[in-house]
């Protein structure tokens, strides 16, 4: 029975995966292809499908690089590489981390503090719910430089404007997770707990809050990837030298496009962990909350 649900669950996984190769592979002759055939005019060699195949595979600077370069740029920067190494990506995955780390707790704090304040009162409920919402019509591009000036200006720099701009990108969805998580029970278990004459705080914290939960593991999943993305991002125009945005920086500089790829991937990679990690939080504390 597990054998059959692990097949389940893992089949259409590998199916997905399996066509991405796939179709990234196919993509890498493609776009590829062009240079191929351009090197072998100068040179005046004909080429062959295989020969044109290896060659879109393996080239040094491709447009788009093909699945085994980046696997192979990956394990030289996080195996072969001391992780105290400039050239280690778990080196700069660790920078662009403890953005995301912070920015994450700073944005979660904030989003809880307005998700409450919204749902108890009436005149943030009309004036600031939609201030939160237009924050997020504001292009995170054009912000973010902003946001590394004026506090660059006021001499604060290094972890905290990264972990700010992070902050901006991950209260969002926190705020609307919690707003509606908070409004969640019914009007018959409000009633309920006013016959039990219970006050705004026992009523927050015996009904409101537990129901939320489902809903702020949600948000927490969202917010982390978008932390993730903000710290990346904070990282791009200061012209940072360490953390997964400045090797994207510095691989756009030097048309390093296996370099990008690596670093994109590693990303992902590190969004997914983290990411597994709040799921994995998220059974523990809804199973022992009988909700699971």
């Amino acid at each position: 029975m597990g054998e059959q649900r692990l097949s389940r669950s893992v089949l259409p996984v590998l199916t997905v995966v399996g066509f991405l190769l796939v179709a990234w592979y196919g993509a890498a002759i493609w776009l590829n292809a062009p240079w191929a055939y351009d090197k072998a005019t100068r040179s005046g060699v004909e080429h062959t499908a295989a020969t044109l195949v290896a060659d879109t595979w393996s080239q040094e600077k491709p447009k788009l690089p093909a699945p085994h370069q980046v696997g192979q740029e990956l394990w030289k920067t996080t195996v072969e590489k001391k992780i105290t190494s400039k050239r280690s990506l778990i080196y700069h995955s660790w920078v662009t981390l403890s953005a995301t780390f912070l920015g994450f707790v700073l944005g979660t704090g904030l989003g809880v503090l307005l998700a409450i304040g919204i749902v108890f009162n009436r005149t943030m409920d009309m004036s600031v719910m939609p201030w939160v919402i237009a924050s997020q019509t504001i292009p995170i591009l054009a912000i973010a430089p902003m946001i590394i000036v004026v506090l660059n200006a006021v001499g604060i720099s290094g972890l905290l404007p990264k972990a700010m701009i992070s902050m901006y990108l991950s209260f969002f969805p926190v705020v609307v997770g919690m707003v509606k998580g908070l409004r969640s029970p019914d009007q018959m278990q409000l009633d309920q707990m006013r016959t039990w004459h219970a006050s705004a705080a026992q009523t927050f914290w015996k009904l409101r809050l537990p129901a939320s939960m489902p809903y702020f593991f949600t948000s927490l999943k969202i917010a982390m990837a978008a932390s993730l993305v903000g710290a990346i991002v904070g990282e791009l125009p200061t012209g940072a030298v360490a953390g997964l945005g400045a090797r994207l920086l510095a691989g756009s500089y030097y048309g390093q496009t296996i370099q990008i790829w690596s670093a994109l991937i590693m990303a992902a990679a590190l969004a997914a962990a983290l990411v597994g990690i709040i799921g994995m939080v998220q059974r523990i504390t809804l199973k022992r909350m009988g909700m699971a």
